[in-house]
């Protein structure tokens, strides 16, 4: 029918306008701009629009500005699905979800420009985010199997596999959050070494900083183990099931960036363009893992 057409479109605007919201409060965070309106949300320094114009008022009104009008989008999205492709069961939830975790995360955002929140609370504004582009995509990826240009339904996914999909991607947020924690207690500089803390030294770490820094660090080796593993796994098991055995070639793919970027990050001593990348390969990684676990819940199973 011509309004899937229409909204295809709309979902593949809404995805990308979500990841545009991730980076952008990303940028935030690494430029330290999260200050730049001031004590003031919704407005700016006292205005509905600031007349006085800093990178740093810049970065923050313009992320604010993305938020809303995607936020408006999504909204649109949800309403339009739900009413379009209510029948396929996954639609409803994923559409509550959305707008739920997209108003949260804007509320925290409000919070810390209004009145300040602690390190370990406003470490979870991303993981947040996440919660909400990961339900914007898989809503999108439903609109899609409509017209069955893919099909993903005759899935046939054993124990296994099952138990490492919904293991991992429930540890990859863990693995987000400590992520994140070392961004907003400023610990990325702690350890000036990789990948070990300073000068290939195997000692523990010596402060609270240090400890930040290397859970991050050792909690992001495990996942890079883990995904390694079922990469292989699906490699030997699953090669004529062709989502499944390219989903996590390309999960492995994507955390072996990741590590490569949180690499380069200590490296280039917080270059912002590699920090930008590391966050972009989070994102899409925890993305890809939400899909595969949508596969496992609709797949047949078989020992």
């Amino acid at each position: 029918m011509r309004y899937n057409k229409y909204l295809k479109w709309f979902g593949v605007a809404s995805t990308i306008g979500m990841l545009l919201i991730l980076l952008g409060g990303a940028l935030v965070t690494k430029t330290d701009s999260g200050m730049g309106c001031g004590r003031h949300w919704p407005g700016c320094n006292g205005q509905l629009i600031p007349d006085e114009i800093t990178a740093e008022v810049l970065i923050e009104f313009s992320h604010r500005v993305v938020t809303g009008t995607v936020g408006i989008l999504i909204v649109i999205l949800a309403v339009w699905s739900w009413k379009a492709i209510g029948h396929k069961r996954e639609t409803k939830l994923l559409s509550i979800l959305a707008i739920f975790f997209l108003v949260l995360q804007a509320l925290i955002g409000a919070a810390q420009v209004l009145w300040g929140q602690g390190d370990f609370i406003l470490a979870l504004h991303f993981g947040i985010s996440l919660i909400s582009f990961a339900s914007v995509l898989l809503l999108t990826l439903l609109i899609f199997e409509v017209d069955q240009k893919f099909d993903a339904d005759r899935l046939s996914i054993g124990k296994t596999l099952r138990f490492h999909t919904i293991g991992v991607t429930i540890y990859s947020y863990f693995v987000v959050y400590t992520g994140a924690l070392v961004r907003h207690t400023e610990s990325e500089l702690s350890c000036t070494d990789w990948p070990m803390c300073k000068n290939g030294d195997f000692s523990l770490p010596s402060n609270f900083w240090e400890w930040v820094q290397m859970s991050h660090r050792t909690a992001a080796a495990l996942i890079f183990i883990w995904l390694g593993i079922i990469a292989i796994h699906a490699i030997r098991h699953y090669k004529n099931q062709r989502v499944i055995y390219w989903g996590w070639i390309i999960a492995f793919i994507l955390v072996l960036l990741q590590v490569l970027a949180g690499a380069a990050v200590i490296m280039t001593r917080l270059n912002l363009y590699v920090a930008l990348a590391h966050s972009l390969f989070v994102i899409l990684l925890f993305g890809l893992l939400t899909y595969m676990v949508l596969l496992v819940s609709r797949s047949k199973y078989h020992k």
